[in-house]
């Protein structure tokens, strides 16, 4: 595929936490992977995250102010919400400043006002959506701008657009890892892992009733923003086999992952995509996953792992004792085939062209 020629981009973090500290869960990852691949493609990328953000081999404009909260545990009728001195507002006003240094400004924030101030920039805004319809008020500024700024909204699954009322005006894009960066491990060790934020909306409690009732060992990794939702899971379930391994940086998780027997995907909301899932198979873990959400268009059912209908623990307990069953190479080949960097780049230049017709094609 014919590149394009070099954009300046600025891409705009999530404002719920620093790039690193991992409370931006699967943000995160999205954002430094493109940010590597656009990078690589020859573009001018420049990176605007809360103060405290590391990147390493980016140079990353630090933005002060009070984080943003998460949106995942909202209601449908929840407020629309701005701490004072808000980090979000702020890089939102740096965006402004600078919008004329860039052709294309890139958000990562799943929140209100990045999508309400679009039709205010000069510089062509895109939005790459990270959760499915959460809120009312998000749907609502998100359709508005979704009409009437055609193909700026760009999504990682199917599965999350069809949450919007709007899923024709999405953009499906997937994702993509350094799949250099995931090492194949052909003989694991006895456990099983799941991986994610310690929230409720992640079900982890599902995979720890799966580990009391098959005695196989569980590992957990991830960062713990509800503490006392953890506390109720142990005190719960005194003698599940389970242990927490904190939140790991990628270098570390892929080594432990990579020895898991299978990975557990038991969220209790629609995941949009499920990077994790990805980083399992780029080290040859089958995954074992509720059948809905991005998970469900990962996960080839029989052939890189197993998908069971929600809330099903018994579905879950069958397919830990048929994890034998996954070929861990076909694991690693799929996520080769579908989900390099390269693939993301490629599917993210085609974004850029139709959002910008009049750029010209590197010959």
């Amino acid at each position: 595929m014919v590149g394009l020629r070099s954009l300046r981009i600025l891409l705009l973090s999530t404002p719920v936490g620093p790039l690193g500290s991992g409370l931006g869960g699967g943000v995160e990852l999205t954002l430094q992977n493109i940010a590597k691949i656009l990078q690589a493609q020859g573009h001018q990328i420049a990176i605007a995250a809360p103060a405290g953000s590391i990147y390493p081999g980016f140079a990353v404009v630090e933005i002060p102010g009070h984080p943003q909260p998460t949106a995942q545990s909202a209601g449908r009728d929840a407020l629309i919400t701005l701490p004072e001195n808000s980090v979000l507002g702020n890089l939102w006003e740096y965006a402004w400043r600078v919008q004329a240094d860039y052709d294309l400004l890139l958000n990562f924030a799943y929140d209100w006002l990045p999508f309400y101030l679009t039709p205010f920039f000069q510089t062509v805004v895109a939005h790459l959506v990270s959760m499915g319809s959460l809120t009312d008020a998000m749907d609502e500024i998100i359709d508005r701008v979704a009409r009437q700024f055609p193909g700026t909204i760009g999504v990682h699954s199917a599965a999350q657009a069809a949450t919007f009322t709007f899923a024709e005006h999405c953009r499906v894009l997937g994702n993509g890892l350094d799949l250099s960066l995931y090492e194949f491990c052909s003989t694991p060790e006895p456990y099983l892992g799941w991986v994610g934020r310690l929230a409720p909306e992640k079900g982890l409690e599902d995979a720890v009733i799966v580990a009391e009732k098959t005695g196989i060992p569980l590992k957990i990794w991830g960062v713990m923003p509800d503490v006392p939702y953890w506390h109720d899971i142990c005190d719960q379930y005194p003698d599940a086999p389970i242990a927490y391994e904190g939140f790991l940086p990628t270098a570390e998780l892929q080594r432990a992952l990579g020895r898991c027997q299978a990975l557990l995907m038991t969220p209790h909301w629609v995941e949009a995509f499920g990077n994790v899932a990805i980083e399992a198979l780029a080290c040859g873990v089958p995954v074992i996953a509720y059948r809905r959400g991005g998970p469900a268009e990962i996960v080839s059912h029989g052939k890189t792992g197993w998908l069971v209908e929600p809330g099903s623990i018994e579905g879950l307990v069958e397919a830990v004792h048929r994890r034998s069953e996954i070929n861990r190479f076909t694991c690693r080949a799929e996520a080769e085939a579908k989900y390099s960097l390269t693939a993301m780049g490629d599917r993210l230049e085609e974004w850029f062209r139709y959002l910008l017709p009049s750029i010209q094609s590197r010959p």
